[in-house]
């Protein structure tokens, strides 16, 4: 079976510094092949930020296998914790997890929504719909809160464009960095805590007639049948 890491998360990966994530993933794979009694198939691209592949377990049901890049930060508890959260609804169900090794097995969903064939004013409506379904009250769950998200954001993208070499305009750049701080401010935390806050942007769940996961939450890149990097 190929699997040949995407160049997208190789590049994101030696640029982190994660070469030796790189060496040991064939090994990682096989480990937890082992270990969750799961066959993984084929490579899925798309994402940056994990090696993705689809997966079947031992009952036959589809599902799909993300290792995220490690960081040093709680990225993969805030997603695992976040889709605990959600059990399924507006988002893919998790089956297994394990923080440690930041590996995820969640439900395999359908196509990206990009694919469907739908207008653009369908699709943005088909992922309010999602994120309005997902978005929860979830006290002391440990996830951050949305003025911590838009602080963090709001810095990210100052940051981001300055390594960058200013690939955009400083008048893009500043409209973005408003929008983070306004989301930062107190008047906008009626939902002090939800799961919405720390999941990626994995497997978001359509209206049932329509196949979808592409990208409608903070933070994270857009994920391929259920979850891509």
């Amino acid at each position: 079976m190929d699997r040949e890491v995407p160049e997208n998360v190789r590049k994101r990966a030696i640029a982190a510094g994660a070469e030796a994530w790189l060496d040991g993933l064939p090994a990682l794979v096989e480990a937890i092949e082992r270990g969750w009694s799961i066959e993984v198939g084929r490579v899925l691209s798309g994402g940056s930020e994990a090696f993705v592949a689809e997966a079947t377990l031992e009952d036959q049901t589809r599902a799909v296998l993300k290792l995220l890049l490690p960081r040093d930060d709680d990225t993969a508890w805030n997603e695992i914790s976040a889709l605990r959260i959600a059990n399924g609804i507006g988002c893919a169900r998790l089956f297994r997890a394990d923080i440690t090794r930041g590996a995820l097995l969640v439900e395999r969903l359908g196509p990206p929504l990009s694919e469907s064939g739908l207008p653009a004013p369908k699709r943005l409506e088909v992922l309010c719909d999602t994120a309005m379904r997902l978005w929860r009250p979830a006290p002391d769950c440990g996830l951050p809160t949305g003025p911590e998200k838009g602080r963090w954001l709001a810095e990210f993208i100052v940051a981001s464009w300055e390594r960058l070499g200013h690939p955009c305009s400083k008048r893009a750049v500043e409209t973005m960095h408003w929008s983070a701080l306004s989301a930062a401010s107190p008047r906008t935390t009626t939902h002090s805590r939800s799961s919405f806050t720390g999941i990626s942007t994995s497997g978001t769940r359509s209206r049932p007639t329509t196949a979808t996961n592409s990208s409608i939450l903070t933070g994270c890149s857009r994920r391929r049948s259920t979850t891509s990097g």
